[in-house]
C-alpha cells in the first residue's frame, strides 16, 4: 500500500509514517516543513519506500499533483494547533490549513480513485461537552469553542457530507491528548504536551516543574499510529468516525516521574508555591474518550499506559530525542 500523508512532518504524521514503513508500506510525506533530523535518522533504513514532497497544503495544484502521482490512501494530518493568541491574530491561516485545504484534497483523491482517506480530527471537537460528560462517545453532542476545535469538527462534517454525495471512503478519527516521539513545540503547534516539555527540560539538564498534575486520557503517538494503520488496512469499517484514546487516565506528573527513573539527577514534580513552573499543562480537564467502537469492531486497545510509554519514549529519547 502507498499512503500519502498531508502534514506528514508533524509529530503525529511522523508516527503514522513510521508505523506504515515498519509494516512494509510505501509512504509519501507532503509538508511545508522539512523532516526533522530525528525523523531523517529514524527513517534512514527504509530507503526508497519513503518519499518527501515539500509543499503548502493550501496550494491546490501542488496537492493535486501529489495525489495524481499515485497512492492507494491519503491521511489528512495538516493542522495548526492554535492557542487563543493565534486564534485572534491569524484566523484566516488557521481555517485555510485546518479546513479549507480539505476540499481540494478530497476532490483530488476522488479523481485519482484513492481507496480511502483518513481525516485526523481531535478530541477538541467535543469542546464544552468535555466538561459536561464523564465519557465522550462518538455520538456525544459537540460544542467546539476554539478555532482549532471548530475547524476540526467542521472537517468531520464536510468529509462525511462529501463522502456520502460522492460515494467515497472517508473516515475521521478523533485523537485524544497525544504525546510521544518526534513532538516539538513552535511552528504550527502552540500547545505542546507536558510530556514534550518535560523531555525538553531533561535535554537542557533543567528540572521540570509542572503547574498542575495534568490528569487526562493521554494517548501515546505509537498507539495512534497503530490505530490509523489498522483503519487504513481494514476492508469494510462499520463507522466513519472513531475515537482513538487510552482506556485509563494518568497524570503528566506521574509520567514525568516514570521518565525520570532512569535519568539520575533529573527532577520532575509539581512546582512549589515559590517556584516558577517550567512545564505548563495547557489543555483543560475533560471527560475520557470512549474507545468502545474500535475495541468492539477490531479488538483494538492502546498498548502503552503511563509506565510503558515512559519506558518506550525514554529509549527513543536517548537515541533520537536530543537533536
Amino acid at each position: 500500500m502507498h499512503v500519502l500523508i498531508f502534514g506528514g512532518a508533524g509529530f503525529v504524521g511522523l508516527n503514522v509514517a513510521q508505523g506504515l514503513l515498519e509494516r512494509g508500506h510505501v509512504v509519501t510525506i507532503f509538508d511545508a516543513a522539512p523532516l526533522p533530523k530525528a525523523a531523517q535518522r529514524a527513517f534512514a533504513s527504509h530507503g526508497e519506500r519513503l518519499h518527501v514532497i515539500t509543499g503548502d497544503v493550501t496550494d491546490a495544484s501542488a496537492v493535486a499533483a501529489a495525489v495524481a502521482g499515485g497512492c492507494d490512501a491519503v491521511v489528512l494530518g495538516a493542522a495548526i494547533t492554535a492557542g487563543p493568541e493565534r486564534d485572534a491574530a491569524d484566523p484566516e491561516r488557521i481555517l485555510a490549513v485546518n479546513l479549507l485545504a480539505q476540499v481540494p484534497i478530497l476532490q483530488a483523491a476522488r479523481s485519482a480513485d484513492v481507496r480511502r482517506v483518513i481525516n485526523l480530527s481531535s478530541a477538541a471537537a467535543y469542546g464544552a461537552s468535555g466538561q459536561r460528560f464523564a465519557v465522550l462517545e462518538e455520538t456525544t453532542p459537540c460544542e467546539p469553542v476554539s478555532l482549532y476545535a471548530i475547524s476540526k469538527f467542521a472537517s468531520e462534517r464536510v468529509a462525511a457530507r462529501l463522502s456520502d454525495l460522492w460515494q467515497t471512503d472517508v473516515i475521521s478519527v478523533r485523537l485524544s491528548a497525544v504525546f510521544g516521539p518526534f513532538e516539538r513545540g513552535g511552528g504550527v503547534r502552540d500547545t505542546p504536551s507536558p510530556q514534550a516539555l518535560i523531555a525538553t527540560c531533561c535535554a537542557r539538564n533543567e528540572p521540570a516543574f509542572l503547574n498542575e498534575p495534568g490528569d487526562k486520557d493521554w494517548v501515546y503517538a505509537v498507539d495512534v499510529a497503530d490505530a490509523v494503520c489498522l483503519l487504513l488496512a481494514a476492508e469494510r469499517p462499520q463507522h466513519t468516525l472513531y475515537n482513538i484514546s487510552n482506556e485509563a487516565t494518568f497524570t503528566a506528573e506521574a509520567w514525568g516521574r516514570a521518565f525520570a527513573l532512569d535519568r539520575p539527577g533529573f527532577v520532575c514534580r509539581l512546582a512549589d508555591r515559590d517556584e516558577a513552573p517550567t512545564v505548563p499543562v495547557f489543555a483543560p480537564n475533560r471527560g475520557r474518550l470512549s474507545t468502545t467502537r474500535l475495541a468492539d469492531e477490531f479488538a483494538w486497545r492502546a498498548r502503552f499506559d503511563c509506565a510503558a510509554s515512559a519506558e518506550h519514549f525514554g529509549r527513543w529519547f536517548d537515541e533520537y530525542g536530543r537533536d
